[in-house]
């Protein structure tokens, strides 16, 4: 189910009526990092790099700290965040985006609004104890209209899932950076993929030298039988940490849901907004 709704969620990261309504905003869109940001974090309020950092995990704290203000400051890339205002302009880049990407005889149609009642009923059966970022999205007041609604339940569930998947990598001992030297080592995306996450070339090198030292990886820096171990009961805990709403959807509407996403899946897919190789490992993990 994540990787069927997961591009449904991303399309807001790439698709150029988001960057309109992100310059809008004052935002520098010549790179998609001041929105990106904006987008995923407004639901928190305004809480700072530090809070960004630590909720977000793989992106490099100096990042951060570049395309997300402190509190009242801002500058001309990044402008001092007003989270009601860049709610409303991420809405309003969905609508536009899923008219533009999935077709306007697909947003009115009936299967996407049944589509959208089921995810809806999945994401409020998510529990948000411990997880920020699910709960700041859950808190948020649904919107009428059922694109937007799946828009939104889609977020929900993967902010659900990532907060759990962060949980798993704390109780693996993986850090921000072996999170990601070890993910790229097991094939997830080439490495150059994850230096959008800001880490320099000196903080790599020393995760991949602790994870050597801990069997991890070997001497060459390829993955360990024990590495893909621990890397696979990653993804299992991280499995079992967002099973909750599609048991409280059951199998049958959960199928059901599968089957509606398909179309959309396709057309977010076909868009060719959203890259091949992700720090997700959609399509290879």
């Amino acid at each position: 189910m994540w990787h069927l709704l997961e591009p449904l969620h991303a399309l807001l990261y790439y698709a150029p009526e988001a960057f309109d309504e992100a310059a809008a905003l004052g935002y520098e869109t010549a790179e998609r990092w001041p929105s990106y940001f904006a987008w995923r974090s407004a639901p928190l309020g305004a809480p700072g790099p530090a809070g960004v950092a630590s909720a977000f995990y793989s992106f490099s704290p100096a990042m951060v700290a570049r395309y997300v203000p402190g509190v009242g400051e801002g500058s001309d890339e990044v402008p001092a965040a007003d989270p009601a205002a860049v709610l409303a302009a991420r809405l309003r880049a969905v609508d536009r985006t899923y008219r533009a990407v999935l077709g306007e005889d697909t947003v009115k149609s009936p299967e996407l609004a049944e589509a959208a009642a089921l995810a809806r009923r999945a994401a409020e059966a998510a529990g948000t104890a411990g997880r920020p970022l699910a709960a700041a999205n859950a808190a948020l007041p649904w919107p009428e209209a059922p694109h937007l609604v799946l828009w939104q339940a889609a977020t929900i569930l993967r902010e659900h899932r990532g907060d759990g998947h962060l949980a798993a990598l704390l109780v693996a001992g993986l850090d921000p950076v072996e999170a990601l030297v070890s993910f790229a080592a097991i094939g997830a995306a080439p490495e150059p993929v994850f230096e959008s996450r800001g880490w320099s070339a000196a903080e790599w090198a020393a995760a991949r030298e602790h994870l050597t030292a801990r069997g991890v990886l070997d001497a060459e820096g390829a993955v360990t039988d024990e590495g893909r171990a621990l890397r696979a009961e990653v993804e299992l805990r991280t499995d079992e940490l967002a099973a909750a709403p599609w048991a409280a959807l059951g199998p049958e509407d959960t199928a059901r849901l599968a089957e509606l996403l398909g179309g959309p899946w396709l057309s977010a897919i076909g868009s060719g907004l959203l890259p091949a190789d992700n720090t997700l490992g959609i399509g290879k993990v």
